[in-house]
């Protein structure tokens, strides 16, 4: 790989497997750029009991985030089940421990997108994916969401938004991402490891 070729972080929480499966599709869509590679990441639940501990390394999918992968990347992903319309208590935990990021700049000016799954239809899809993007605006990232010229955003019925790439999972987790989606959170990983290798050669 060329050490100017963009390296896309796709960092997530998933409790019950979806979004980490929207993950997998966003770094699909990154590897599609010619020399683009995804890096999924994800972090540890928080536990609400003290003496809990999650193991050093996760029992299935990504390992654990660590700080140098914010600072080798060139572009990030951000995913998370929606809580309540707000994401998930294990990636505002760990994003809530990145000022020293935040003091140096490491995530300033680099491109972002956001993607989330909700159990219920309206079930706070776009309220979660504006508040992941309120961090990232603070790190000074450039946040990008899909394009009305995405044919799909005027037809699906279940996921995806111009905010980012979304999935209806169903109350009992039941619904597969359906075909739309999948393409939306391609795109999206393809849009984003765009804008980052055009933003890279303009340094």
């Amino acid at each position: 790989m060329n050490p100017t070729d963009p390296i896309i972080l796709v960092l997530y929480y998933s409790r019950h497997g979806k979004t980490r499966r929207l993950a997998e599709l966003i770094a699909q869509g990154v590897e599609s750029v010619p020399g683009a590679e995804a890096r999924l990441r994800t972090v540890p639940a928080v536990s609400t009991v003290a003496e809990a501990t999650e193991p050093d390394i996760p029992r299935a999918g990504a390992p654990y985030v660590e700080p140098e992968d914010l600072a080798e990347c060139a572009g990030l992903a951000l995913g998370s089940p929606t809580r309540f319309g707000n994401m998930a208590a294990a990636l505002k935990y760990f994003l809530d421990g990145t000022s020293a990021q935040w003091l140096s700049g490491t995530l300033a000016g680099k491109p972002a997108v956001v993607f989330t799954s909700t159990g219920s239809l309206h079930g706070g899809q776009e309220a979660t994916l504006l508040s992941m993007m309120i961090p990232l605006l603070h790190h000074g990232m450039l946040v990008m969401g899909l394009p009305y010229t995405r044919p799909e955003l005027m037809t699906t019925a279940s996921g995806g938004s111009p905010y980012g790439a979304t999935h209806w999972a169903g109350v009992d987790n039941d619904r597969a991402v359906t075909e739309d989606e999948k393409r939306l959170a391609i795109a999206l990983g393809r849009r984003l490891a765009l804008a980052a290798g055009k933003l890279q050669g303009m340094e």
